[in-house]
């Protein structure tokens, strides 16, 4: 890699595969090109993200704006202690979800401002958005009998904020065609992995 690395983030409704699908790019980029690859996720990356995850995940119930400013607490602090430093020494960084969570999820799902949103968000980071955004597209009705384990918080919002959630992560693919790669979450494992390293496989060219 050269000196500056690749940042490539995973969108998508909880059960869509992130996890897996990250994990599964990590690997192949390790094997393939010999890659330093960092793996993280949002919130929950760093040890002050995991104790911001346990509060606005399964503490008490907040209100929309409070939530969004933990979520961008967390953003910031990953940023600049894991994200910004890795990429600074070429590495390749893999996060499950970043700022475009919080478009979909607080501006979509809770009907926060998005123009006030994106602004807090991209404060918090400095600006630093990912050279590509993956989006595992899948109908929020399929999610249930994916997920594993109590649900969290954002799981129990119920089918209509899931919609709306669903429609603003579609909206923001569209709106910016040249970051984002959509990829529907219904196929098989390896059918969609293919399609990820397909999506990343260009990048990573033009860096070595």
């Amino acid at each position: 890699m050269t000196a500056r690395g690749l940042f490539i983030s995973f969108e998508g409704g909880d059960g869509a595969g992130k996890s897996t699908q990250s994990r599964l790019l990590g690997q192949w980029l390790e094997e393939s090109f010999g890659a330093e690859v960092v793996r993280t996720r949002e919130p929950g990356g760093t040890s002050l993200g995991r104790t911001l995850r346990e509060l606005v995940l399964h503490g008490e119930d907040v209100e929309p704006r409070t939530e969004a400013l933990l979520y961008a607490t967390d953003r910031a602090h990953h940023v600049a202690s894991l994200i910004r430093p890795a990429l600074d020494r070429g590495a390749v960084v893999i996060t499950d979800r970043y700022l475009d969570s919080s478009l979909a999820y607080q501006a979509g799902g809770r009907e926060l401002d998005p123009t006030q949103l994106r602004e807090l968000q991209l404060w918090a980071v400095g600006g630093l958005v990912p050279d590509v955004t993956i989006l595992l597209d899948l109908d929020p009705a399929l999610l249930p009998q994916r997920l594993t384990g109590a649900p969290d918080r954002l799981e129990r919002a119920g089918d209509d904020f899931h919609r709306r959630t669903r429609d603003a992560y579609l909206a923001l693919a569209a709106a910016e065609p040249e970051r984002w790669r959509v990829i529907d979450a219904s196929g098989g494992i390896e059918e969609i992995a293919g399609q990820v390293r397909a999506a990343v496989a260009p990048l990573i060219g033009a860096r070595t």
